[in-house]
């Protein structure tokens, strides 16, 4: 994320961005993209409406234009209620939608996102979740690194699963699912532990699957896989979002 952002140099390799080459034409790449990083990067001593004045002026976004953008700007983040609150009164995902706007001020080709839920209600990831599908289909391209992969579920087209800093899969949701398996049987034990395994969604997979069980089983049921079961079989260990190393997750 770094390195296509234009913040760090890459040691070997060739990157473009936008049809702009990294090393040679960094300016242009920061001139076509915008980014959002994990932590909102807004200042709380100002107001929502003055953020986002400031970052049109720092956009180059005509002086006169700069009213008119930020008032369109806050009516589509719905903020318009909250524009002349300070920003250090914002609930969390509050501020992670106005971080979001910050980074599109200047209309961007393409947009990163490191984690841009993390740590928000479900109602607040919900709704950021929205305003992505928004940006794409204005025709915005969006690069978002998650470790939420039910994230990646929801908003990507093509997903790239990270494991210690590699590649280990890439395609859509849906390809990524079918290498897993048609269904996925998850048997709890009555210490409370859930165990998962594949299945090809027979009757005799399903089967092997019963005969396979250790002691102390009390519920089996039978589902559709998840990308988080793909990961699962894929490293033989689940994400854990609270304590994964920023080079696990998916990129999507």
């Amino acid at each position: 994320m770094n390195i296509l952002s234009t913040l760090t140099r890459p040691d070997a390799g060739v990157a473009e961005v936008a049809g702009h080459d990294v090393v040679r034409e960094p300016a242009a790449v920061r001139g076509a993209i915008g980014l959002t990083g994990q932590f909102a990067a807004v200042d709380d001593l100002l107001t929502g409406r003055e953020n986002l004045a400031m970052m049109a002026r720092l956009s180059r976004v005509p002086r006169r234009r700069v009213p008119e953008v930020v008032d369109e700007t806050l009516e589509r983040f719905a903020l318009a209620a909250a524009a002349d609150r300070r920003v250090g009164t914002y609930s969390g995902g509050m501020r992670r939608r106005l971080d979001i706007a910050v980074g599109i001020l200047a209309r961007p080709r393409v947009l990163f996102l490191d984690e841009p839920t993390t740590g928000l209600d479900p109602r607040s990831r919900q709704g950021v979740w929205e305003f992505v599908r928004e940006l794409v289909d204005d025709g915005v391209s969006v690069l978002l690194t998650t470790q939420y992969l039910e994230e990646a579920d929801q908003l990507a087209d093509e997903i790239a699963v990270l494991d210690h800093g590699r590649i280990i899969a890439s395609g859509t949701a849906s390809e990524l699912k079918r290498r897993f398996g048609e269904d996925v049987v998850d048997v709890r034990y009555a210490d409370g532990t859930v165990d998962t395994f594949p299945t090809d969604g027979s009757p005799a997979g399903l089967r092997r699957v019963l005969d396979g069980l250790a002691p102390g089983a009390e519920t089996v049921g039978v589902r559709s896989p998840s990308l988080d079961d793909v990961f699962l079989a894929l490293t033989g260990r689940a994400v854990d979002a609270a304590e994964t190393r920023p080079a696990d997750g998916a990129a999507a």
